[in-house]
């Protein structure tokens, strides 16, 4: 005998198919000789002739009768592979996400035992979810995508086309989340109001612990739809360089990239320095790590912009207070697949020179350090810290691919008007956050006027609220969703 949650997929099972099937036939419908189904969340698959050849269906090696109560899940349970497209979710009785937005049902505390204040919860995350990954934009960019995929020359450029599918396949698995969480949504409440017109207590128990389980993992799935951008599950390399002010930007500088390694080894990262050049003094002129791990660039790109720091100078004799700014940079390593400029050879320009600053006597006696400019663009990359030339070589190398791809992005974005405002936002000249010392102890970001009052906490790595503020005050200044 069926017991818990196959009890619930075999309600499922029986009560979608055999609606279904006591339904009318669509004008616009196949001919079901020439139909699959697909249950959506069920995961079950039903040949044609399984479904119209006997009085009985099988489902691995379970078999159910034919009878069954109908009209429980309406015809959008079922998505057709062929010419007819999938219809928005909604349970037996058409109750949809937006309908449940709009009955407005309270929100409780999840130890309350209510159902609809488990199902408004998680109907509301879903709503931000949408909004954070742009939906109707979205829907928009696949059909798109789809036009170009059905392409006859598409594979003409095998590189171009790489780069559309896997897009496309990644927009595709983003929709297909947030709608099977959708459906799952919905399918619990039809099985609530089943247990309740059945009398079934234990069914009615094990929805609602379902669906408190999704509202939990709801606001996961909120933080997960801020990363959405193209590359934000990359690795990515975190630089910073003093600004104006000698020793004091410097030691500031040194601050500001000592943070983000404690906040990078607090999320478990690998932390790799790459370049570093000290201050004649104190801290660092400029420095550059590899911060490697899933979403590391989707989190650190919230840093870019100038930091600045109000103190009394430890290395002024009369205490005065000083300001002084670093600047940080965020490029996100892309893969082989996704770089977007190939470099020549011939377009580089290598120079070997001798590491400084701390390391063995081979590291420092040896013409180990590399230094690459791409001649084309003038850019540099440099890297000192392995111990061999090869070594240092092949890091200079990652670098200088990263910040090339990066300057193609921007190339590519000042010709795309939407993203002009952003590309102002990362402007050397704008301060995003200010860190103060003295008279006071404030850190506060000037784009979400987030502030704590303990800077010694930020300084050591705890930046996470500030990454999820402005990451979250970002995407939800863009309303169209539906």
């Amino acid at each position: 005998m069926l017991q818990g949650p196959n009890r619930i997929l075999r309600h499922h099972f029986l009560t979608c198919l055999f609606s279904s099937l006591s339904s009318p036939p669509q004008s616009h419908h196949l001919s079901p000789l020439n139909q699959r189904l697909e249950i959506l969340g069920s995961g079950y698959h039903f040949p044609t002739a399984n479904v119209t050849g006997s009085s009985s269906v099988s489902v691995g090696t379970s078999k159910f009768p034919s009878g069954s109560r109908s009209g429980l899940v309406n015809s959008s349970c079922f998505r057709l592979f062929g010419s007819q497209a999938a219809v928005e979710p909604s349970t037996s009785d058409g109750l949809t996400v937006e309908g449940i937005l709009s009955n407005q049902w309270t929100i409780l505390d999840e130890s309350e035992n209510d159902w609809k204040s488990h199902a408004s919860a998680i109907a509301q995350s879903i709503h931000v979810i949408k909004r954070r990954l742009q939906w109707k934009s979205l829907i928009v960019r696949l059909e798109v995508l789809s036009v170009q995929l059905d392409k006859p020359d598409l594979w003409d450029d095998p590189v171009r086309a790489g780069k559309i599918s896997r897009e496309h396949g990644s927009l595709m698995s983003r929709m297909k989340e947030v709608k099977a969480f959708e459906q799952e949504l919905l399918e619990h409440i039809d099985m609530i109001k089943l247990a309740r017109e059945e009398d079934d207590a234990d069914l009615q128990s094990e929805s609602v612990k379902a669906l408190l389980e999704m509202r939990r993992n709801a606001k996961e799935k909120e933080l997960e739809a801020m990363l959405s951008g193209e590359h934000d599950s990359c690795s990515c390399f975190i630089e910073v360089q003093a600004g104006a002010g000698g020793t004091e930007s410097m030691d500031w500088a040194s601050m500001v990239m000592k943070m983000y390694k404690m906040w990078a080894q607090r999320h478990g990262y690998g932390v790799t320095v790459v370049d570093e050049m000290p201050g004649e003094i104190a801290g660092i002129k400029r420095a550059t790590i590899k911060v490697d791990g899933e979403y590391a660039y989707g989190y650190a790109k919230a840093e870019v912009g100038v930091h600045r720091l109000v103190r009394c100078s430890p290395f002024d004799s009369a205490k005065r207070r000083h300001t002084s700014f670093a600047a940080v940079a965020v490029i996100p390593i892309l893969g082989d697949t996704s770089t977007r400029v190939q470099i020549n050879e011939s377009d580089l320009k290598i120079e070997r020179f001798r590491a400084g600053g701390a390391g063995g006597q081979h590291v420092n006696t040896t013409e180990s350090a590399v230094r690459i400019t791409h001649i084309p663009t003038g850019v540099t990359a440099s890297c000192q810290n392995e111990r061999s030339q090869h070594q240092n070589k092949a890091s200079a190398m990652t670098v200088l691919q990263a910040r090339l791809d990066q300057l193609e992005m921007a190339r590519q974005a000042q010709m795309n008007a939407q993203h002009t405002q952003s590309l102002t936002e990362i402007s050397w000249g704008n301060q995003i956050r200010t860190y103060v010392l003295h008279p006071y102890r404030m850190v506060k970001d000037l784009r979400t006027n987030y502030e704590v009052s303990d800077p010694d906490s930020v300084l050591e790595g705890e930046i996470d609220n500030f990454i999820l503020s402005f990451l979250s005050s970002a995407l939800d200044k863009d309303e169209d969703y539906s």
